[in-house]
């Protein structure tokens, strides 16, 4: 995913999350404690697009070992600066459509905040590999956006562009879920029936659950 490993990647990037509103920061919270109440204490979780850490803190104080990846090595640096005093995690720069671990080695593997869309990588494989590496009886979890959330999620993506995080906001070509800017940022959203096409085939229990008004959650759970 190129544009976040150069253009809003660091400090840009935490900056996103500094400058949101009160709603899309519930939605936030909302979509943490849903993944928190996923893990056991004990767990080993994997945190696919874990940024400079936002969520590591809280991920590590319920479970036992985290492993965060992301592909940008700025990102990571000022994560490692952040989470300095922290542990029981790792940050690793590693491509999550091709992770590299050896098969049924996590409890949990993670990836919020629509960030199934952020990585623009074939989704198909993104979810095939996080299941590849979860064991039997496991969970993973991807989740994206409610189109019941869009005046908020718009608001918020507009508040980025006011401060040339992102590029002007194409309104023409923005809609239905797909917001675009004209540095040639696009954001897209993963549908009910898109992850339920997506799960197809795998020996795996699908949940599809809308959470706050603003998150749809695809849970899978390996048999």
């Amino acid at each position: 995913m190129p544009y976040y490993t150069e253009k809003l990647s660091a400090l840009r990037l935490k900056r996103v999350y500094d400058i949101a509103t009160p709603r899309v920061r519930q939605y936030l919270d909302a979509e943490l404690d849903y993944a928190l109440s996923k893990i056991k204490s004990g767990d080993t979780v994997l945190d696919l697009g874990c940024g400079y850490g936002r969520i590591i803190p809280q991920l590590v104080e319920k479970a036992g070992t985290v492993i965060g990846i992301d592909s940008s090595m700025e990102s990571l640096r000022l994560g490692r600066e952040i989470l300095a005093d922290s542990h029981n995690h790792h940050l690793l720069c590693i491509d999550a459509a091709s992770l590299g671990f050896r098969d049924n080695v996590f409890d949990v593997v993670i990836c919020i905040q629509n960030g199934i869309s952020a990585f623009h990588v074939n989704q198909t494989l993104l979810i095939r590999e996080s299941v590849r590496v979860v064991k039997p009886g496991g969970t993973v979890l991807f989740s994206s956006y409610s189109d019941k959330f869009w005046a908020d999620r718009l608001e918020w993506f507009e508040l980025q562009a006011k401060e040339g995080l992102l590029g002007e906001i194409d309104y023409e070509k923005t809609g239905d879920g797909i917001i675009v800017c004209r540095d040639g940022f696009a954001a897209t959203t993963v549908s009910e029936d898109r992850f339920l096409d997506l799960t197809a085939g795998l020996n795996a229990d699908v949940n599809i659950v809308e959470i706050d008004n603003s998150s749809l959650f695809c849970e899978i759970n390996p048999r």
